[in-house]
């Protein structure tokens, strides 16, 4: 079970990363680019940040790749932004969970849709 530092630190780089995703990504480039989660090593020197992307195959193709090109100035505006002994190294891992929420949403609806049909 992570010790509560490490809760506090995960949560802060979640918030801090998607609000430097935020700004720096552009939504016609890039889509809607969103921060699911950050896992974070026990020692607090690295982690990695799991990001989806809201938007057509070319806009998940441009930000996987500015996402790695960017990676280490993302870094240095996380480490400018939030005070840690360490600034943990990050690492972009691309999480397609709201595509899959939405894909099981619209299941559900066709399911809903053929039982009413069949009443």
């Amino acid at each position: 079970m992570p010790s509560l530092r490490h809760e506090r630190v995960r949560k802060l780089l979640k918030r801090t990363v998607g609000d430097i995703l935020r700004r720096e990504l552009s939504t016609e480039k890039c889509g809607l680019v969103s921060v699911n989660d950050v896992g974070v090593a026990n020692d607090l020197h690295s982690a990695t940040v799991f990001v989806s992307v809201l938007g057509s195959e070319s806009q998940q193709y441009a930000a996987s790749k500015q996402l790695e090109r960017d990676r280490s100035r993302f870094q240095y505006m996380l480490g400018q932004e939030v005070i840690l002994k360490y600034t943990p190294r990050i690492k972009f891992q691309l999480n397609d969970a709201i595509a899959e929420g939405d894909r099981v949403l619209t299941l559900l609806d066709e399911l809903e849709k053929n039982e009413e049909d069949t009443q």
